[in-house]
């Protein structure tokens, strides 16, 4: 399924096309002009789509690829069904060579945070950008049945941590958002400290605007509910994710917060595939609602 870009955009070159449940999980490779380096990003389009197809961004985690969503989840059934379309884009820039880019799996290559870093070393690491600007912007020229601006976000992990921050600064562009098992309180967790202290420097309000649970604080204007699953037998839970800090903050704030704890389940896509129908189900309500 080849798409054909109009002749003023970045060249986008189509890596693989497989079809899935009558509609085509789509690979594609482009430079980008925001992280100064090739990415490549992955597409599901649902069968026989007319126009005006909805986008639901999925961000991923620690150490992952665009792939690992798509080729993990299942959620292309669902995705059929529901007449939505899945964008699946890496966790950060690679083949940059930085010192010190692949030294651990928690910062640097496969561990973008989806902020823009402020430090001068890290400077291409800007996935808040990408995902927010450079990507919708690439989507809409080359992918003319999608409708960019009917859009949603999901993630896990880190890519919950991304899609939370990015959807409570961008109300006015996503119409929901949920995730499995995020990073909600990075700055008081080992996770987000070390990646914080690096892209960001020591500023604290810096890493505020960063943090979920920081940010719905100051956010109290949600209404559309956020969903959240969580396994029980996560073995990050209490160290790293710190969903109870969030709820607290939701609470506080009056933002409808759906969190359900799920026993017996833990942080791998064995879990994520269990729950993606729901997920999926939950943002084509607000995603076919307007």
């Amino acid at each position: 399924m080849a798409v054909t870009p109009p002749p003023h955009v970045w060249e986008v070159e189509q890596l693989s096309s497989n079809k899935m449940f009558g509609g085509h999980n789509l690979r594609f490779r482009h430079h980008s002009a925001t992280l100064g380096c090739p990415m490549t990003f992955s597409v599901y389009l649902p069968p026989s789509p007319a126009s005006n197809v909805p986008v639901l961004y999925w961000l991923s985690g620690l150490t992952c690829t665009d792939e690992n969503f798509i080729i993990k989840a299942g959620a292309q059934r669902a995705a059929a069904a529901h007449g939505i379309a899945l964008v699946a884009p890496d966790t950060s820039p690679r083949g940059l060579n930085i010192e010190g880019e692949s030294d651990s799996y928690d910062f640097g290559v496969g561990a973008g945070f989806y902020l823009n870093a402020t430090n001068e070393k890290w400077k291409n690491w800007r996935m808040y950008d990408y995902v927010v600007k450079e990507l919708p912007k690439i989507l809409s020229d080359h992918f003319v049945l999608l409708n960019t601006k009917q859009a949603s976000i999901f993630g896990h992990s880190m890519g919950g941590h991304g899609a939370l921050t990015i959807y409570l600064k961008n109300t006015d562009k996503y119409k929901s958002v949920s995730a499995f098992a995020p990073i909600v309180n990075p700055i008081n967790c080992p996770w987000g400290q070390k990646a914080f202290s690096n892209y960001l420097g020591s500023t604290e309000s810096d890493w505020e605007e960063c943090d979920a649970t920081s940010l719905i604080k100051k956010n109290n204007k949600v209404s559309t509910p956020i969903l959240i699953d969580q396994g029980e037998d996560d073995k990050f839970l209490a160290e790293q994710l710190l969903p109870r800090n969030f709820k607290e903050a939701c609470k506080a704030a009056g933002v409808p917060l759906i969190l359900r704890m799920q026993p017996g389940y833990d942080h791998s896509y064995f879990f994520i595939a269990t729950f993606i129908d729901d997920h999926i189900a939950h943002h084509a309500q607000f995603l076919k609602s307007a």
